[in-house]
């Protein structure tokens, strides 16, 4: 939670693509919310009105959060470059009895029309619940990944990925198998969060026969817009949550993080896809919150105020390690959660965690249950999430602060191109 960790507040650095809302034929219901040419409202920085001169009748525009939109069709799927999230939903599901490829493909493709027509913040085909009536698409990604027993219960075992192999046991595991792996997974952020239950409505209705759903998990981050200027968020522990994240930018992000289209030990279906590793990690939140500042520091490695590392500078500064006291001890701790996960201290592992928080009320002995929805993304699990994740279970000083509950590892091929849905080349291969 220090070092490898989520996305800062969206910018266009960090999706690379600026939001935008393609035109469409014909004026929907979104589309005349958010049409802003004929009203005359001048927006300012912050995307508050400034003037407005509409005649009562005419729509209200949609303020930016509203009207920000995520692309469905692409080279990925949406949700793994774009920033963090103001609400989220992860859920799991299983193929019924008797369900096998065929109605798996039917259900991929159904769960891929509601995706592109929610993302471009449009309602269902039909029977469509109204809960996101009024709202645009406000940054809804949806995302579909396969579990390690999806390709048994579908005849496609020769289409397995080793990389999809059973993740190791970990000492900090105390894992609920029930709230753990699955069929199918989906991931559903958006920055509302009537338009995320809308979506989740949607994709629970959508399974039909076909499958039910295994554990769901809610989460949430800080709302766009709600810091006087963009930065890293922070977590449940206070902790600013993002800082040293691979970037869309650098130059080796796409091998980090995707699957290559060629060349690759994955089977071709995979090309441009990505694993996701789900960990559902309870925090100890009344322990860590008996430690002074001095020692939630030190556990980190990292100024909670700024983030800076405890070796000097600012938030982006590098992280000296050599660095001693008067006394000769090391200002990073040996055992600090930013030391151990910097990839120059893993073999150059890296992953991209895009996290959600969660909290699912207090406990009767008043404990909160509450902590990350850890998600992250890489190329290959085993260079990167277990390698760093065995580096953590050696020593490292947050864990007498967490609890690892749940866990799961999900296949996400590439994103469908237009007139296909997504794993159709699995399915239909």
């Amino acid at each position: 939670m220090a070092d490898q960790t989520s996305p800062e507040a969206r910018t266009p650095l960090d999706t690379g693509v600026p939001p935008q809302t393609p035109a469409r034929d014909g004026i929907s219901r979104r589309a005349l919310l958010g049409t802003a040419g004929a009203t005359g409202l001048v927006l300012g920085a912050a995307g508050g009105a400034v003037g407005y001169s509409a005649a009562p009748s005419e729509a209200t525009p949609l303020t930016s959060v509203g009207a920000s939109m995520a692309m469905f069709h692409g080279k990925h799927q949406p949700g793994i470059t774009e920033g963090l999230q103001a609400r989220g939903h992860l859920v799991a599901f299983d193929l019924v009895a008797g369900a096998g490829r065929k109605e798996a493909a039917a259900l991929l493709r159904r769960w891929s029309a509601t995706a592109e027509r929610f993302m471009a913040g449009e309602p269902a085909a039909s029977d469509d619940t109204d809960v996101a009536r009024d709202a645009g698409p406000s940054s809804l990604t949806i995302t579909f990944g396969f579990g390690h027993s999806f390709f048994a219960r579908t005849g496609l075992e020769k289409q397995r990925p080793v990389s999809l192999d059973p993740l190791p046991d970990f000492s900090s595991d105390q894992l609920d198998k029930a709230r753990s792996d699955g069929d199918l997974w989906v991931q559903i952020g958006a920055d509302d969060a009537l338009v995320a239950f809308h979506a989740l409505r949607a994709i629970q209705k959508d399974a039909g026969s076909a499958a039910k759903v295994r554990w769901q998990m809610n989460g949430f981050n800080r709302t766009p817009g709600a810091t006087a200027h963009s930065m890293t968020a922070r977590n449940l522990m206070g902790q600013l949550d993002g800082t040293r994240n691979p970037k869309p930018t650098d130059a080796d992000f796409d091998q980090r993080v995707f699957v290559p289209a060629s060349g690759s030990k994955d089977p071709s279906w995979m090309a441009n896809g990505s694993y996701a590793v789900v960990r559902r990690i309870r925090m100890l939140l009344d322990d860590w919150e008996k430690l002074s500042l001095t020692a939630q520091e030190n556990v980190i490695g990292r100024r909670k105020s700024s983030g800076a590392p405890l070796s000097g500078g600012s938030e982006t500064t590098a992280m000296d390690l050599e660095k001693t006291d008067a006394k000769g001890e090391y200002v990073v701790p040996v055992n600090a959660h930013a030391r151990i996960t910097r990839p120059d201290q893993n073999g150059g592992a890296a992953i991209l965690r895009r996290p959600f928080s969660y909290h699912d009320g207090i406990d009767a002995d008043g404990v909160p249950d509450a902590g990350l929805l850890f998600v992250c993304w890489q190329a290959d699990p085993l260079r990167g999430f277990v390698t760093i994740q065995r580096k953590l279970d050696r020593g490292d000083a947050l864990s007498k602060y967490v609890r690892h509950e749940s866990s799961g590892l999900f296949a996400v091929p590439g994103g469908a191109a237009k007139g296909e849905y997504v794993g159709q080349a699995l399915l239909e291969g």
